[in-house]
């Protein structure tokens, strides 16, 4: 992993200690290192002191020696130590820490919302207020966890957007400097330059695999991924007109600050190679200045930054999980792509099957959602979901839905629009769910729901499933009422965290049901759920 791919290095970089607290045990880098394995792909990051590059696990180049050799958290502090990305296995493509983006820790909320762009506007202050810390310990815990300042990430993500743009796009530099969120091309070039080396234009290279229209890009994950699996669950869900799902694809359109746009995911293949773990994401009208957020809501519907090993070194402990993990290894969580659009569609699932929610839901969608330009019928895609501000108002009365749940609907929309509620990555999902079941209609099993598929939570646990309690019973002696046994299961679940909705998901794939909500003698909050 010499990182020869890497032209205009400086020789000699300063070297960092061999690990951090993020890191894993040196001998297990070495031994990632030297094997090529894939699965700590973005885990970790290899500098080598007599080139100055730093490469992923991964790089195809010869392994350097090891002593010269170092080893860090993430490649904001590979940088930060005065190292260059290689050019042969190119760390932009590296899936991001999910241990370390996922769940309610200071760090992981933080790190969400500089993922969403949140210091491109606002200063570290703000970030540390957001996370309740003060921004001096904000600043240490980014250093002694990941080995750079949160603005250090920040601007590293940034620019490594911008190398992977070069790479695999024809968009004009100016563009990539806006999208990667760059106020000015003379900024981005000095950044750049400051950064690599290079200039940007230095780092063109022939575009990867597109239809001439599309921005197309490579979505790298750590393997085992079960994309079939992700598929069959969106596609038994699809709305039709508003999303399509087909054998090995998924589609949809969006419209973001006035811009129309749609985008398709595959798997990603490459002649005889196949398989390079990785998604291919094609982007067709797609904003320059809105493609950076784009590409991280797929990554985290498509859960691409999820780690595997760090999932299963949990819930494995568990004899029931156990073997479901063996037959399922890379069963990841399925997201919805807008949250407003989940929570609506989570209130129609209520009491009905999958079939009929979505009947509901596609419904919904044609009497109050966009009309898409013609040009995209042909794709099946003709409206978009509407927003809240469609629906806060709207006569719900053609849906076909008791009133109760077109108030529930209408007052989501509400919340939202006045900020009672929202799916603020700087929430915790104990105030998450005290946030969505303070609103009429919707109890635990929906918010816990709603948080595993809009937010991508690895913890929310819907604990009165009822197919969950048949899949992971808490034990023969506990009561037969639906409470007791929610909060058996909810005792028996501590030992999964931070990890339980993927016990959740794997416990429902177990099953090849939809999942289902405890039906109560009188109505109304914990209803079936399918949507």
């Amino acid at each position: 992993m010499s990182g020869n791919g890497q032209s205009g290095a400086t020789p000699g970089a300063r070297l960092a200690p061999m690990s951090t607290p993020a890191l894993p045990d040196p001998p297990i880098c070495e031994q990632a290192r030297l094997s090529r394995d894939a699965r700590f792909d973005g885990l970790f990051f290899t500098a080598v002191a007599t080139t100055g590059i730093y490469c992923r696990p991964t790089c195809p180049a010869p392994p350097a020696k090891s002593r010269n050799v170092r080893y860090f958290a993430s490649a904001a502090a590979a940088e930060a130590a005065g190292f260059r990305p290689c050019l042969r296995c190119r760390p932009e493509l590296s899936p991001a820490d999910g241990s370390w983006r996922r769940g309610d820790g200071t760090l992981a909320r933080a790190l969400r919302l500089i993922d969403e762009g949140f210091l491109s506007d606002a200063p570290l202050s703000a970030l540390a207020a957001r996370v309740h810390v003060g921004e001096r310990q904000l600043r240490r815990l980014f250093s002694e966890r990941l080995g750079a300042p949160p603005i250090g990430v920040h601007g590293t993500r940034r620019l490594l957007f911008a190398r992977q743009l070069l790479t695999q796009t024809t968009l004009p530099v100016t563009q990539v400097a806006m999208a990667a969120g760059f106020g000015s091309l003379r900024r981005f070039n000095a950044c750049f330059r400051e950064a690599y080396g290079m200039a940007p234009r230095e780092l063109r290279r022939r575009p990867e695999a597109g239809d001439g229209e599309a921005v197309t890009l490579r979505l790298a994950y750590r393997p085992p991924y079960d994309f079939a699996a992700s598929l069959d669950f969106l596609r038994q869900r699809a709305l039709p007109g508003v999303e399509r799902v087909d054998d090995d694809s998924y589609a949809r359109a969006f419209a973001d600050a006035g811009e129309t746009g749609w985008f398709r995911v595959s798997r990603w293949s490459r002649g005889a190679d196949g398989d390079e773990h990785a998604l291919k994401l094609e982007l067709h009208g797609c904003a320059p200045s809105r493609m950076l957020a784009t590409v991280e809501r797929v990554r985290r519907m498509f859960d691409l930054d999820a780690d595997p090993q760090a999932i299963a070194a949990v819930l494995s402990r568990d004899a029931a999980l156990r073997p479901l993990l063996r037959r399922r290894p890379g069963l990841r969580l399925p997201g919805g792509w807008d949250g407003f659009e989940t929570a609506v569609r989570a209130v129609l699932g209520q009491q009905v099957s999958v079939p009929a929610a979505r009947t509901l839901a596609a419904r919904l969608a044609r009497l109050h959602g966009t009309a898409l330009p013609p040009a995209l019928a042909a794709s099946g895609l003709e409206c978009l979901f509407p927003g809240p501000a469609q629906i806060a108002g709207a006569d719900l009365s053609g849906l076909g839905v008791p009133d109760a749940r077109a108030r529930t609907i209408r007052a989501i929309a509400r919340a939202l629009l006045d900020g009672q509620v929202d799916f603020s990555a700087a929430r915790t999902l104990e105030d998450f769910v005290g946030t969505w079941t303070s609103l009429p209609g919707i109890g635990p099993w929906t918010a816990h729901y709603i948080a595993m598929r809009a937010l991508g939570h690895p913890d929310a646990f819907p604990a009165g499933d009822l197919v969950l309690q048949r899949q992971l019973p808490a034990g023969d002696d506990v009561p037969a009422s639906p409470a007791a046994r929610a909060a058996a299961l909810e005792r028996r679940s501590g030992a999964w965290r931070p990890w339980r909705a993927y016990a959740v998901i794997h416990a429902w794939r177990e099953a090849g049901l939809a999942p289902a909500q405890p039906q109560p003698r009188r109505v109304a909050r914990h209803r079936r759920k399918a949507a």
